[in-house]
Protein backbone atom coordinates (compact mmCIF):
# COMPACT_ATOMS: atom_id res chain seq x y z
CA UNK A 1 0.00 0.00 0.00
CA UNK A 2 1.37 3.24 -0.40
CA UNK A 3 1.91 6.22 2.15
CA UNK A 4 0.85 9.23 -0.24
CA UNK A 5 -1.98 10.48 0.18
CA UNK A 6 -4.40 12.03 -3.01
CA UNK A 7 -6.42 15.33 -2.18
CA UNK A 8 -10.05 15.51 -4.19
CA UNK A 9 -11.51 19.02 -4.65
CA UNK A 10 -8.32 20.82 -5.08
CA UNK A 11 -6.25 21.30 -8.29
CA UNK A 12 -7.33 18.59 -11.33
CA UNK A 13 -6.46 14.75 -10.19
CA UNK A 14 -3.96 13.22 -12.87
CA UNK A 15 -4.15 9.66 -14.02
CA UNK A 16 -1.19 9.24 -12.00
CA UNK A 17 -3.49 9.85 -9.24
CA UNK A 18 -6.19 7.98 -10.20
CA UNK A 19 -3.28 4.89 -10.52
CA UNK A 20 -1.93 5.92 -6.59
CA UNK A 21 -5.24 5.32 -5.34
CA UNK A 22 -7.30 2.37 -7.34
CA UNK A 23 -4.21 0.03 -8.14
CA UNK A 24 -1.71 1.39 -5.04
CA UNK A 25 -3.79 1.73 -2.44
CA UNK A 26 -3.01 4.97 -1.73
CA UNK A 27 -5.40 6.80 0.81
CA UNK A 28 -7.69 9.92 -0.58
CA UNK A 29 -8.45 13.04 1.69
CA UNK A 30 -10.65 16.32 0.73
CA UNK A 31 -8.61 18.93 0.14
CA UNK A 32 -8.83 22.22 2.95
CA UNK A 33 -10.52 24.41 0.01
CA UNK A 34 -13.09 21.89 -0.71
CA UNK A 35 -15.46 22.65 2.62
CA UNK A 36 -16.81 25.90 2.19
CA UNK A 37 -17.62 25.33 -1.74
CA UNK A 38 -19.25 21.75 -0.56
CA UNK A 39 -21.61 23.27 2.20
CA UNK A 40 -22.11 26.27 0.18
CA UNK A 41 -24.09 24.30 -2.39
CA UNK A 42 -25.09 22.21 0.00
CA UNK A 43 -27.18 25.21 1.35
CA UNK A 44 -28.04 26.47 -2.11
CA UNK A 45 -29.55 23.19 -2.24
CA UNK A 46 -31.83 23.16 1.15
CA UNK A 47 -33.03 26.91 0.02
CA UNK A 48 -34.48 25.45 -3.17
CA UNK A 49 -35.84 22.80 -2.09
CA UNK A 50 -37.66 25.02 0.88
CA UNK A 51 -39.00 27.24 -1.81
CA UNK A 52 -41.63 24.97 -3.05
CA UNK A 53 -41.35 25.15 -6.55
CA UNK A 54 -39.93 21.92 -8.72
CA UNK A 55 -36.85 21.09 -8.84
CA UNK A 56 -35.48 18.05 -10.62
CA UNK A 57 -34.38 15.63 -8.65
CA UNK A 58 -35.21 16.44 -5.43
CA UNK A 59 -38.87 17.11 -5.59
CA UNK A 60 -39.82 15.08 -8.84
CA UNK A 61 -39.27 11.53 -10.34
CA UNK A 62 -36.10 10.62 -12.65
CA UNK A 63 -35.36 10.76 -16.29
CA UNK A 64 -39.01 10.35 -17.68
CA UNK A 65 -40.56 10.50 -14.59
CA UNK A 66 -39.25 14.07 -13.69
CA UNK A 67 -43.06 15.56 -14.32
CA UNK A 68 -44.09 13.02 -11.46
CA UNK A 69 -44.29 15.63 -8.21
CA UNK A 70 -43.09 14.08 -5.19
CA UNK A 71 -44.40 15.12 -1.90
CA UNK A 72 -41.53 16.29 0.84
CA UNK A 73 -42.04 13.66 3.07
CA UNK A 74 -40.86 11.33 0.93
CA UNK A 75 -37.58 13.29 -0.69
CA UNK A 76 -35.47 10.75 1.38
CA UNK A 77 -37.19 7.56 0.47
CA UNK A 78 -37.06 9.21 -3.12
CA UNK A 79 -33.24 9.15 -2.96
CA UNK A 80 -33.00 5.75 -1.96
CA UNK A 81 -35.34 4.32 -4.11
CA UNK A 82 -33.42 5.88 -6.55
CA UNK A 83 -29.66 4.47 -5.75
CA UNK A 84 -31.65 0.98 -5.08
CA UNK A 85 -33.55 0.91 -8.61
CA UNK A 86 -30.84 1.70 -10.54
CA UNK A 87 -28.27 -1.24 -8.98
CA UNK A 88 -29.62 -3.05 -11.88
CA UNK A 89 -26.04 -4.58 -13.18
CA UNK A 90 -25.59 -7.86 -14.28
CA UNK A 91 -22.58 -9.92 -15.11
CA UNK A 92 -18.84 -10.81 -13.21
CA UNK A 93 -17.86 -8.17 -11.31
CA UNK A 94 -15.30 -5.25 -12.68
CA UNK A 95 -11.92 -5.36 -11.58
CA UNK A 96 -11.13 -4.29 -7.88
CA UNK A 97 -8.97 -0.96 -9.49
CA UNK A 98 -12.24 0.38 -11.80
CA UNK A 99 -14.60 0.61 -8.69
CA UNK A 100 -11.90 2.20 -6.09
CA UNK A 101 -10.78 4.91 -9.31
CA UNK A 102 -14.67 5.41 -9.90
CA UNK A 103 -15.06 5.82 -5.81
CA UNK A 104 -12.07 8.58 -6.03
CA UNK A 105 -13.36 10.23 -8.91
CA UNK A 106 -17.10 10.34 -7.25
CA UNK A 107 -15.30 12.44 -4.24
CA UNK A 108 -13.65 14.23 -6.63
CA UNK A 109 -16.96 15.58 -8.08
CA UNK A 110 -18.97 16.21 -5.13
CA UNK A 111 -15.92 17.73 -3.18
CA UNK A 112 -16.15 20.43 -6.43
CA UNK A 113 -19.20 21.87 -5.07
CA UNK A 114 -21.35 21.92 -8.09
CA UNK A 115 -23.40 18.92 -6.48
CA UNK A 116 -25.09 20.28 -3.64
CA UNK A 117 -24.77 17.03 -1.30
CA UNK A 118 -23.73 17.27 2.40
CA UNK A 119 -20.20 17.19 3.32
CA UNK A 120 -20.69 13.80 5.36
CA UNK A 121 -21.39 12.77 1.88
CA UNK A 122 -18.18 13.04 0.53
CA UNK A 123 -16.01 11.80 3.74
CA UNK A 124 -18.42 8.71 3.88
CA UNK A 125 -17.26 7.98 0.18
CA UNK A 126 -13.72 8.98 1.28
CA UNK A 127 -13.93 6.82 4.04
CA UNK A 128 -15.20 3.55 2.36
CA UNK A 129 -12.40 4.12 0.08
CA UNK A 130 -9.74 4.53 2.51
CA UNK A 131 -10.98 1.50 4.61
CA UNK A 132 -10.76 -0.82 1.95
CA UNK A 133 -13.84 -1.88 0.62
CA UNK A 134 -15.01 -2.14 -2.21
CA UNK A 135 -18.23 -2.40 -3.99
CA UNK A 136 -19.10 -4.93 -6.38
CA UNK A 137 -20.31 -3.70 -9.34
CA UNK A 138 -21.65 -5.32 -12.38
CA UNK A 139 -19.82 -4.93 -15.47
CA UNK A 140 -22.98 -4.51 -17.31
CA UNK A 141 -25.40 -1.68 -17.13
CA UNK A 142 -23.53 1.30 -18.07
CA UNK A 143 -24.50 3.11 -21.30
CA UNK A 144 -22.43 6.06 -20.51
CA UNK A 145 -25.22 8.94 -20.07
CA UNK A 146 -26.82 9.78 -17.89
CA UNK A 147 -23.36 8.61 -16.86
CA UNK A 148 -22.47 5.64 -15.13
CA UNK A 149 -25.45 5.05 -13.91
CA UNK A 150 -26.27 1.42 -12.77
CA UNK A 151 -22.18 0.85 -11.81
CA UNK A 152 -22.45 4.18 -9.73
CA UNK A 153 -25.82 3.07 -8.05
CA UNK A 154 -23.78 -0.28 -6.83
CA UNK A 155 -21.26 1.84 -5.24
CA UNK A 156 -23.67 4.04 -3.56
CA UNK A 157 -25.52 0.77 -2.15
CA UNK A 158 -22.40 0.05 -0.31
CA UNK A 159 -22.93 3.35 1.41
CA UNK A 160 -26.50 2.75 2.98
CA UNK A 161 -25.07 -0.61 4.17
CA UNK A 162 -26.98 -2.39 1.35
CA UNK A 163 -25.56 -4.83 -1.43
CA UNK A 164 -21.92 -6.92 -1.43
CA UNK A 165 -18.15 -6.01 -1.02
CA UNK A 166 -14.94 -7.25 -0.87
CA UNK A 167 -13.24 -5.96 2.64
CA UNK A 168 -9.74 -5.12 3.28
CA UNK A 169 -9.06 -8.89 2.63
CA UNK A 170 -10.83 -9.63 -0.44
CA UNK A 171 -13.55 -11.71 1.16
CA UNK A 172 -17.39 -11.20 -0.78
CA UNK A 173 -19.57 -9.89 2.26
CA UNK A 174 -22.74 -8.06 2.85
CA UNK A 175 -22.03 -4.44 2.99
CA UNK A 176 -22.97 -3.84 6.57
CA UNK A 177 -20.88 -6.28 7.71
CA UNK A 178 -17.73 -4.50 6.12
CA UNK A 179 -18.99 -1.10 7.17
CA UNK A 180 -19.48 -2.59 10.91
CA UNK A 181 -16.17 -4.40 10.96
CA UNK A 182 -14.64 -0.86 9.35
CA UNK A 183 -16.46 1.36 12.55
CA UNK A 184 -18.77 2.89 9.81
CA UNK A 185 -22.17 3.67 9.91
CA UNK A 186 -24.60 4.07 6.71
CA UNK A 187 -25.57 6.92 5.90
CA UNK A 188 -29.09 8.49 5.28
CA UNK A 189 -29.50 10.50 1.92
CA UNK A 190 -30.97 13.92 1.76
CA UNK A 191 -32.28 16.16 -1.40
CA UNK A 192 -30.29 15.63 -4.50
CA UNK A 193 -27.72 13.04 -3.04
CA UNK A 194 -28.71 10.00 -4.61
CA UNK A 195 -28.60 11.56 -8.10
CA UNK A 196 -25.62 13.29 -7.27
CA UNK A 197 -23.76 9.87 -6.44
CA UNK A 198 -24.76 8.05 -9.44
CA UNK A 199 -25.02 11.17 -12.52
CA UNK A 200 -21.46 11.11 -13.46
CA UNK A 201 -19.20 9.22 -15.82
CA UNK A 202 -16.60 8.25 -13.34
CA UNK A 203 -16.57 4.61 -14.18
CA UNK A 204 -15.44 5.10 -17.42
CA UNK A 205 -13.30 8.17 -16.77
CA UNK A 206 -11.21 5.89 -13.84
CA UNK A 207 -10.85 3.56 -16.78
CA UNK A 208 -9.40 5.80 -19.09
CA UNK A 209 -7.28 7.07 -16.53
CA UNK A 210 -6.06 3.39 -15.66
CA UNK A 211 -5.29 2.86 -19.40
CA UNK A 212 -3.60 5.74 -20.65
CA UNK A 213 -0.77 4.85 -17.97
CA UNK A 214 -1.06 1.34 -19.38
CA UNK A 215 -0.73 2.47 -22.98
CA UNK A 216 2.13 4.83 -21.89
CA UNK A 217 4.15 1.78 -20.92
CA UNK A 218 2.86 -0.15 -23.59
CA UNK A 219 3.80 2.36 -26.27
CA UNK A 220 7.28 2.30 -24.98
CA UNK A 221 7.93 -1.74 -24.55
CA UNK A 222 6.94 -1.44 -28.35
CA UNK A 223 9.37 0.30 -29.42
CA UNK A 224 11.85 -1.84 -27.10
CA UNK A 225 10.57 -5.24 -28.63
CA UNK A 226 10.29 -3.93 -32.15
CA UNK A 227 14.53 -2.88 -31.82
CA UNK A 228 14.64 -6.59 -31.02
CA UNK A 229 13.33 -7.50 -33.60
CA UNK A 230 14.70 -5.52 -36.41
CA UNK A 231 18.33 -6.12 -35.18
CA UNK A 232 17.24 -10.27 -34.75
CA UNK A 233 16.17 -9.84 -38.41
CA UNK A 234 19.31 -7.98 -39.51
CA UNK A 235 17.38 -4.89 -39.96
CA UNK A 236 18.67 -0.95 -40.55
CA UNK A 237 18.83 1.40 -38.24
CA UNK A 238 19.00 3.95 -41.13
CA UNK A 239 15.41 4.34 -41.81
CA UNK A 240 15.30 5.97 -37.90
CA UNK A 241 17.94 8.80 -38.72
CA UNK A 242 16.43 12.00 -37.17
CA UNK A 243 17.22 13.89 -40.32
CA UNK A 244 14.60 11.45 -42.47
CA UNK A 245 11.80 11.83 -39.61
CA UNK A 246 12.16 15.40 -39.60
CA UNK A 247 10.97 15.31 -42.89
CA UNK A 248 7.58 14.21 -41.45
CA UNK A 249 7.44 15.73 -38.00
CA UNK A 250 4.54 14.24 -36.04
CA UNK A 251 5.74 14.38 -32.55
CA UNK A 252 5.34 10.53 -31.66
CA UNK A 253 6.27 9.70 -35.02
CA UNK A 254 10.36 11.49 -33.75
CA UNK A 255 9.74 10.38 -30.15
CA UNK A 256 9.34 6.45 -30.95
CA UNK A 257 12.10 6.77 -33.93
CA UNK A 258 14.47 8.01 -31.38
CA UNK A 259 13.72 5.83 -29.07
CA UNK A 260 14.52 2.68 -31.71
CA UNK A 261 18.22 4.67 -32.69
CA UNK A 262 18.90 4.74 -28.77
CA UNK A 263 18.03 0.87 -28.21
CA UNK A 264 19.68 -0.16 -31.12
CA UNK A 265 23.28 2.08 -31.13
CA UNK A 266 26.65 -0.04 -29.85
CA UNK A 267 24.99 -3.17 -31.57
CA UNK A 268 27.48 -5.47 -33.22
CA UNK A 269 24.56 -7.54 -34.77
CA UNK A 270 23.84 -4.28 -36.77
CA UNK A 271 27.12 -2.72 -37.74
CA UNK A 272 28.14 -6.57 -39.35
CA UNK A 273 26.25 -5.99 -42.33
CA UNK A 274 26.05 -2.10 -42.55
CA UNK A 275 28.02 -2.04 -45.73
CA UNK A 276 27.78 -5.15 -47.02
CA UNK A 277 23.99 -5.73 -47.23
CA UNK A 278 22.26 -6.38 -50.65
CA UNK A 279 19.33 -5.22 -49.29
CA UNK A 280 18.11 -1.61 -49.61
CA UNK A 281 15.13 -1.27 -47.04
CA UNK A 282 13.35 -3.86 -44.96
CA UNK A 283 10.10 -4.86 -44.44
CA UNK A 284 7.23 -2.29 -43.42
CA UNK A 285 6.80 -4.21 -40.08
CA UNK A 286 10.30 -2.76 -39.46
CA UNK A 287 11.12 0.47 -41.51
CA UNK A 288 7.39 1.51 -40.79
CA UNK A 289 7.77 0.66 -36.85
CA UNK A 290 7.95 4.46 -35.57
CA UNK A 291 5.22 5.31 -38.11
CA UNK A 292 2.75 3.17 -36.75
CA UNK A 293 4.06 3.10 -33.39
CA UNK A 294 4.21 6.68 -33.26
CA UNK A 295 0.67 7.31 -34.50
CA UNK A 296 -0.98 5.35 -31.42
CA UNK A 297 2.14 7.96 -28.92
CA UNK A 298 -0.45 10.45 -30.68
CA UNK A 299 -3.67 8.73 -30.23
CA UNK A 300 -2.16 8.48 -26.88
CA UNK A 301 -1.52 12.41 -26.35
CA UNK A 302 -4.74 13.51 -27.43
CA UNK A 303 -6.78 10.89 -25.01
CA UNK A 304 -4.79 12.24 -22.01
CA UNK A 305 -5.80 15.39 -23.10
CA UNK A 306 -9.63 14.70 -22.95
CA UNK A 307 -8.88 12.80 -19.84
CA UNK A 308 -7.44 16.14 -17.94
CA UNK A 309 -10.27 18.14 -19.02
CA UNK A 310 -12.61 15.61 -17.59
CA UNK A 311 -10.56 15.48 -14.95
CA UNK A 312 -11.06 19.26 -13.83
CA UNK A 313 -14.91 19.10 -14.66
CA UNK A 314 -18.02 18.96 -12.55
CA UNK A 315 -20.04 16.02 -13.97
CA UNK A 316 -23.77 16.19 -12.54
CA UNK A 317 -27.10 16.93 -13.54
CA UNK A 318 -28.34 19.53 -12.21
CA UNK A 319 -25.45 21.56 -11.30
CA UNK A 320 -25.10 24.02 -8.63
CA UNK A 321 -23.53 27.54 -10.52
CA UNK A 322 -21.37 29.59 -9.06
CA UNK A 323 -24.05 32.32 -9.20
CA UNK A 324 -26.26 30.06 -6.95
CA UNK A 325 -28.52 29.09 -10.44
CA UNK A 326 -29.46 25.18 -10.51
CA UNK A 327 -29.36 24.40 -13.97
CA UNK A 328 -30.30 20.91 -15.82
CA UNK A 329 -27.93 20.15 -18.19
CA UNK A 330 -25.83 17.08 -20.72
CA UNK A 331 -22.53 17.05 -18.94
CA UNK A 332 -22.84 13.77 -17.87
CA UNK A 333 -22.64 12.27 -21.51
CA UNK A 334 -19.78 10.46 -21.90
CA UNK A 335 -18.78 11.00 -25.46
CA UNK A 336 -15.83 12.84 -25.45
CA UNK A 337 -14.23 9.76 -23.20
CA UNK A 338 -16.28 6.94 -25.41
CA UNK A 339 -14.52 8.56 -28.44
CA UNK A 340 -11.27 8.74 -27.04
CA UNK A 341 -11.32 4.99 -25.56
CA UNK A 342 -12.15 3.62 -28.79
CA UNK A 343 -9.45 5.85 -31.02
CA UNK A 344 -7.38 4.20 -28.42
CA UNK A 345 -8.28 0.26 -28.72
CA UNK A 346 -7.91 1.08 -32.37
CA UNK A 347 -4.44 2.48 -32.07
CA UNK A 348 -3.47 -1.16 -29.55
CA UNK A 349 -4.74 -2.96 -31.51
CA UNK A 350 -2.47 -1.62 -34.20
CA UNK A 351 0.75 -1.52 -32.03
CA UNK A 352 -0.08 -5.85 -31.60
CA UNK A 353 -0.86 -6.16 -35.11
CA UNK A 354 2.40 -4.51 -36.66
CA UNK A 355 4.15 -6.88 -33.34
CA UNK A 356 2.71 -9.85 -34.70
CA UNK A 357 4.16 -9.35 -38.48
CA UNK A 358 7.29 -9.39 -37.50
CA UNK A 359 6.92 -12.33 -35.30
CA UNK A 360 5.81 -14.24 -38.32
CA UNK A 361 9.06 -12.88 -40.37
CA UNK A 362 11.12 -14.02 -37.64
CA UNK A 363 9.99 -17.71 -37.72
CA UNK A 364 9.82 -18.13 -41.44
CA UNK A 365 12.85 -19.72 -42.39
CA UNK A 366 12.29 -17.67 -45.93
CA UNK A 367 12.73 -14.54 -44.59
CA UNK A 368 14.10 -14.69 -41.32
CA UNK A 369 17.72 -14.60 -43.16
CA UNK A 370 19.90 -17.35 -41.46
CA UNK A 371 17.15 -18.00 -38.16
CA UNK A 372 16.42 -21.64 -38.16
CA UNK A 373 12.78 -22.60 -38.61
CA UNK A 374 10.58 -21.10 -36.29
CA UNK A 375 14.08 -20.50 -34.17
CA UNK A 376 13.50 -24.16 -33.17
CA UNK A 377 16.80 -26.27 -31.74
CA UNK A 378 15.96 -28.90 -34.56
CA UNK A 379 13.33 -27.84 -36.81
CA UNK A 380 11.29 -30.40 -37.99
CA UNK A 381 11.43 -32.78 -34.78
CA UNK A 382 11.60 -29.22 -32.73
CA UNK A 383 8.77 -26.84 -33.86
CA UNK A 384 9.79 -23.87 -31.63
CA UNK A 385 7.72 -21.66 -31.39
CA UNK A 386 5.53 -21.92 -33.98
CA UNK A 387 2.55 -21.61 -32.07
CA UNK A 388 3.31 -18.89 -30.28
CA UNK A 389 2.55 -17.03 -33.63
CA UNK A 390 -0.59 -18.51 -33.44
CA UNK A 391 -1.23 -17.23 -30.27
CA UNK A 392 -0.19 -13.56 -30.87
CA UNK A 393 -2.43 -14.12 -34.41
CA UNK A 394 -5.50 -15.41 -32.66
CA UNK A 395 -4.88 -12.02 -30.09
CA UNK A 396 -4.34 -9.68 -32.92
CA UNK A 397 -7.90 -10.74 -34.28
CA UNK A 398 -9.30 -10.35 -30.91
CA UNK A 399 -8.62 -6.67 -30.70
CA UNK A 400 -9.61 -6.46 -34.42
CA UNK A 401 -13.12 -7.05 -33.28
CA UNK A 402 -12.71 -4.89 -30.11
CA UNK A 403 -11.29 -2.03 -31.90
CA UNK A 404 -15.20 -1.77 -33.68
CA UNK A 405 -16.29 1.51 -32.02
CA UNK A 406 -18.43 1.33 -29.44
CA UNK A 407 -19.00 5.15 -29.51
CA UNK A 408 -21.25 4.61 -32.50
CA UNK A 409 -23.44 2.81 -31.55
CA UNK A 410 -26.72 4.32 -29.14
CA UNK A 411 -29.84 2.41 -27.72
CA UNK A 412 -32.59 4.86 -26.78
CA UNK A 413 -33.62 4.29 -23.08
CA UNK A 414 -35.55 5.60 -20.54
CA UNK A 415 -38.86 5.64 -22.08
CA UNK A 416 -37.14 8.15 -25.26
CA UNK A 417 -36.54 10.45 -22.73
CA UNK A 418 -32.78 9.26 -22.91
CA UNK A 419 -32.85 8.99 -26.54
CA UNK A 420 -29.18 9.43 -27.53
CA UNK A 421 -26.36 7.67 -25.17
CA UNK A 422 -22.65 7.58 -25.34
CA UNK A 423 -21.73 3.49 -25.02
CA UNK A 424 -18.33 5.53 -22.85
CA UNK A 425 -18.71 2.44 -20.53
CA UNK A 426 -18.26 -0.06 -23.08
CA UNK A 427 -15.43 1.43 -24.56
CA UNK A 428 -13.06 2.23 -22.04
CA UNK A 429 -14.35 -1.32 -20.58
CA UNK A 430 -13.22 -2.78 -24.05
CA UNK A 431 -10.22 -1.10 -23.84
CA UNK A 432 -8.77 -2.17 -21.19
CA UNK A 433 -9.34 -5.88 -22.56
CA UNK A 434 -7.71 -4.90 -25.40
CA UNK A 435 -4.74 -3.75 -23.38
CA UNK A 436 -4.53 -6.93 -21.89
CA UNK A 437 -4.24 -9.00 -25.02
CA UNK A 438 -1.45 -6.63 -26.24
CA UNK A 439 0.63 -6.95 -23.60
CA UNK A 440 0.68 -10.59 -24.28
CA UNK A 441 0.93 -10.07 -28.23
CA UNK A 442 4.44 -7.58 -27.52
CA UNK A 443 5.53 -11.06 -24.97
CA UNK A 444 5.52 -12.97 -27.96
CA UNK A 445 7.24 -11.13 -29.70
CA UNK A 446 10.18 -9.98 -27.14
CA UNK A 447 10.29 -13.73 -26.45
CA UNK A 448 10.54 -14.59 -30.08
CA UNK A 449 13.32 -12.05 -30.11
CA UNK A 450 15.29 -12.57 -27.90
CA UNK A 451 15.63 -16.29 -28.84
CA UNK A 452 16.46 -14.92 -32.03
CA UNK A 453 19.19 -12.42 -30.71
CA UNK A 454 20.86 -15.50 -29.25
CA UNK A 455 21.27 -17.36 -32.58
CA UNK A 456 23.52 -14.15 -33.71
CA UNK A 457 26.39 -14.71 -31.55
CA UNK A 458 29.03 -14.54 -31.46
CA UNK A 459 27.63 -11.23 -32.51
CA UNK A 460 26.49 -8.63 -29.46
CA UNK A 461 23.41 -6.93 -29.33
CA UNK A 462 23.07 -3.64 -28.76
CA UNK A 463 23.65 -2.89 -24.99
CA UNK A 464 19.55 -2.22 -24.14
CA UNK A 465 18.50 -4.95 -25.76
CA UNK A 466 20.94 -7.26 -24.42
CA UNK A 467 19.63 -6.61 -21.07
CA UNK A 468 16.15 -6.70 -22.02
CA UNK A 469 17.40 -10.55 -23.44
CA UNK A 470 19.17 -11.40 -20.20
CA UNK A 471 16.06 -10.34 -18.24
CA UNK A 472 13.81 -12.71 -20.24
CA UNK A 473 16.47 -15.23 -20.29
CA UNK A 474 15.22 -17.88 -23.24
CA UNK A 475 16.32 -21.20 -22.68
CA UNK A 476 17.74 -23.30 -25.59
CA UNK A 477 17.36 -26.53 -26.14
CA UNK A 478 14.40 -29.00 -27.31
CA UNK A 479 9.96 -28.10 -27.40
CA UNK A 480 8.68 -28.05 -24.32
CA UNK A 481 5.49 -26.34 -23.71
CA UNK A 482 6.04 -22.31 -23.63
CA UNK A 483 2.99 -20.88 -22.32
CA UNK A 484 4.72 -20.90 -19.10
CA UNK A 485 7.59 -18.19 -20.45
CA UNK A 486 5.46 -16.59 -22.45
CA UNK A 487 3.30 -15.81 -19.30
CA UNK A 488 6.38 -14.48 -17.38
CA UNK A 489 7.46 -12.89 -19.71
CA UNK A 490 3.80 -10.48 -19.92
CA UNK A 491 4.05 -10.61 -16.50
CA UNK A 492 7.53 -8.67 -17.25
CA UNK A 493 5.52 -6.62 -19.62
CA UNK A 494 2.60 -5.45 -17.69
CA UNK A 495 4.98 -5.05 -14.19
CA UNK A 496 7.26 -2.50 -16.87
CA UNK A 497 10.19 -4.75 -15.75
CA UNK A 498 10.93 -4.76 -19.60
CA UNK A 499 10.98 -1.31 -20.28
CA UNK A 500 13.34 -0.76 -17.21
CA UNK A 501 15.91 -3.10 -18.42
CA UNK A 502 16.12 -1.56 -21.39
CA UNK A 503 16.39 2.37 -18.85
CA UNK A 504 18.56 0.90 -17.23
CA UNK A 505 21.28 1.02 -19.66
CA UNK A 506 20.41 4.22 -21.87
CA UNK A 507 18.45 5.95 -19.40
CA UNK A 508 14.63 6.74 -20.09
CA UNK A 509 13.04 6.43 -23.30
CA UNK A 510 10.79 9.25 -25.13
Amino acid sequence: MSEQTVLVGGPALTPEDVVLVARRGARAALHPDAQARIRGAYERIQSLSASGNPVYGVSTGFGALSTTRIPREQWTQLQHSLVRSHAAGMGEPVEREVVRAMMLLRARTLALGHSGVHPDTVAAVLALLNAGITPIVPEHGSLGASGDLAPLAHFSLALLGEGEVTDREGRRVPAAEALAQAGLEPITLGPKEGLSLINGTDGMLGMLCLACIDLERLCATADVAAAMSVEALLGTDSAFDPAVQALRPHPGQAASAANLMALMAGSEIVASHRENDDRVQDAYSMRCAPQVLGAARDVLAYARGVVAIELGSAVDNPSVLDDGRLISNGNFHGIPLGFAADFMAIAAAEIGAIAERRVDRMLDVTRSIGLPAFLGESPGVDSGLMIAQYTAAALVAENRRLAAPASVDSIPTSGMQEDHVSMGWSAAHKLRRTLHNLTRILAVELLCAARALELRAPLAPAPATAAVTALIDPQPGPDRSPAPELERVAGLVASGAILAAAEGEIGALA
